[in-house]
């Protein structure tokens, strides 16, 4: 999808043949058309073939032209899939190349059927980065509320679970998020520097704005890894307190056998004792037996043992 920008307002642009006169250009292409088309731009097939190869996020200079390798977070459904996204930007044109260029060319849309008549090459990739960022707040909001249903079933729920995957996989989708929110900051860092000029003061405010906006989720993601620490360990606690608790039932019934053990271990012994000739040494032995039984059970009850 081909667009030109003219005073001000981007315009679809019906063929490539089509003049444009001092109108500039703004593409999105797939990843093998914007190599066959890259001749129109004044780029190499083989240049592009080789940034493709590099699909770290990163921002590369070269003479009159910027580079930005940009991961973008696909907001369907839980998992938090990265699609690469790379913009060449000159100063008359400005390409975007993706394996599935149809969410750009849905962003670049949006951009157009905007009434502001003021749009520069500056203004299209800050409303590109907005609109990257528009869901973010609520998918961080949806996060920190399913964690604190997390916290609620782990302290308030008694049940066997094991809730030791689900705090890794958040972990982990934190852990995406933050080095994706870094990786944002190094971009907008190096657009504020605009090394090679192709940025203008208007917009490189706009594009503060946004480092702010991409500052403040940052911070909102760690604080929610560290949510995420303090409900491990609180469940962890959960778990070395159920533990304690059961290591003391079978110490408390051990405590209560071990007199009976020795009661038992002494008239085993093979030597005729005296109460064997007693009518009364079988009921006293019971008898005995059972004041240690509840002797230890009073005793423990008394001390709150259990």
């Amino acid at each position: 999808m081909r667009y030109r920008m003219k005073d001000g307002c981007l315009q679809i642009q019906e063929s490539s043949a089509e003049d444009t006169g001092a109108d500039r250009v703004i593409c999105v292409f797939g990843l093998e058309e914007a190599k066959a088309a890259a001749a129109d731009f004044g780029l190499s097939p083989s240049f592009l073939a080789e940034a493709f190869e590099n699909r770290s996020t990163r921002v590369e200079c070269h003479e009159n032209l910027d580079l930005f390798c940009i991961h973008t977070l696909a907001h369907a459904g839980q998992a938090d899939s990265f699609s690469t996204v790379f913009v060449f930007l000159q100063r008359e044109n400005l390409l975007f190349a993706c394996k599935e260029p149809q969410r750009v060319e849905a962003m670049m849309e949006r951009i157009r059927r905007d009434d502001k008549a003021d749009q520069s090459f500056g203004r299209v990739l800050c409303e590109f980065f907005n609109i990257l960022m528009e869901k973010d707040t609520s998918r961080l909001e949806g996060m920190e509320q399913e964690i604190t249903s997390l916290e609620d079933e782990i302290l308030l729920n008694r049940q066997k679970v094991d809730y030791v995957r689900r705090i890794i996989v958040l972990r982990k989708r934190l852990m995406v998020l933050r080095r994706y929110y870094e990786q944002l900051l190094d971009v907008f860092s190096y657009i504020d520097g605009n090394e090679n000029g192709l940025f203008e003061k208007r917009s490189l405010r706009a594009f503060r704005i946004l480092a702010g906006k991409a500052d403040r989720l940052y911070h909102n993601v760690l604080g929610l890894r560290d949510y995420v620490t303090q409900i491990r360990e609180a469940y962890q606690a959960e778990v070395d307190i159920n533990l304690n608790t059961t290591m003391k039932i079978f110490t408390v019934i051990t405590a209560i056998f071990l007199p009976l053990t020795l009661v038992a271990g002494w008239y085993g012994m093979n030597f005729n004792m005296p109460e064997y000739q007693s009518p009364y040494g079988y009921p006293i032995v019971i008898a005995v037996s059972l004041i240690v039984v509840a002797a230890c059970l009073l005793f423990f009850k008394k001390r709150k043992w259990f």
